[in-house]
């Protein structure tokens, strides 16, 4: 079975986020990284080359594949910052409708920049996000 091509890293977040070039992202990245490790009580980590992740979770799928994922992250992308972990959860769909200008899809939330989104709404889909993640799937 192939291996998972996102998993830590060691690289370094700051170095990272500091060659995010488009200024908007690069700033909405900065409010995420304090947002995420606020919330999470957890310290950033690189997933791959360019997903930044707090804490982490056993997956493992019918089909037989497993490995670890971050619990929650983020990554600012050319087109969109993409919201990896907030969506599984099941206060999700309450949530979402509240949130403001977003797309979801493949499991990801996709917001063009923070100013667009009610930061709240954001918050507690992250607070939920991760504890879903960490408790709810990883104790199953």
């Amino acid at each position: 079975m192939a291996e998972n091509k996102t998993h830590v890293t060691g690289a370094s977040v700051d170095e990272f986020l500091a060659a995010v070039e488009h200024p908007i992202r690069h700033r909405d990245g900065l409010r995420l990284l304090a947002m995420m490790k606020e919330i999470t009580g957890e310290e950033p980590a690189m997933w791959g080359p360019t997903i930044v992740g707090f804490g982490q979770y056993h997956y493992k799928y019918g089909s037989g594949r497993e490995g670890e994922a971050a619990a929650v992250g983020f990554s600012p992308r050319k087109a969109s910052l993409s919201l990896y972990g907030l969506t599984y959860g099941p206060e999700a769909a309450e949530l979402l409708p509240r949130l403001g200008k977003h797309k979801t899809g493949a499991g990801c939330l996709y917001v063009n920049k923070l100013e667009d989104v009610d930061e709240a709404v954001l918050a507690e889909l992250i607070r939920t996000g991760y504890r879903h993640v960490t408790t709810v799937l990883h104790s199953t």
